[in-house]
């Protein structure tokens, strides 16, 4: 990993047994510590964790036609990873939040990107953009 620092998130979940499927097996994360209220999860390289805790309220803002819900986090993907990933939820029979598409095409800031929720309801936003430099485009 390139030297910047990693960042640490942590989410609630209803159910440990659940994000444990989720996230190690549908997602393919790599299980670190954990505890019978908590699992430590490599996301690429930044420690993301999973705390047992009621569910939150979930509201949403309008994005590109679309309704995105918020909060929600993930991954910028390289594009061949992003539709690796893709094929791999939609061959999972994952029901998208927003199914897999280009945001913004053929403007500043194309990017493919899709929506999900984890067991718990967390959002999930996975991303690629046409062009890598316009990650933080104005």
């Amino acid at each position: 990993m390139p030297n910047i620092p990693r960042f640490h998130l942590a989410m609630p979940v209803d159910d440990l047994d659940a994000a444990r499927r989720f996230y190690g097996e549908t997602l393919g994360l790599e299980q670190g510590r954990s505890s019978d209220t908590w699992i430590d999860w490599n996301l690429h390289g930044h420690q993301f964790v999973t705390h047992l805790a009621p569910k939150t309220e979930r509201v949403s803002n309008p994005v590109d036609g679309h309704d995105v819900p918020v909060p929600h986090f993930g991954l910028v993907l390289t594009v061949p990873e992003f539709q690796a990933l893709a094929g791999k939820l939609t061959d999972a029979g994952t029901k998208f939040v927003i199914e897999p598409y280009v945001r913004f095409k053929g403007e500043r800031g194309e990017q493919w990107t899709m929506f999900l929720l984890d067991p718990a309801g967390n959002a999930l936003e996975f991303k690629a953009f046409a062009d890598d430099s316009q990650v933080f485009a104005t």
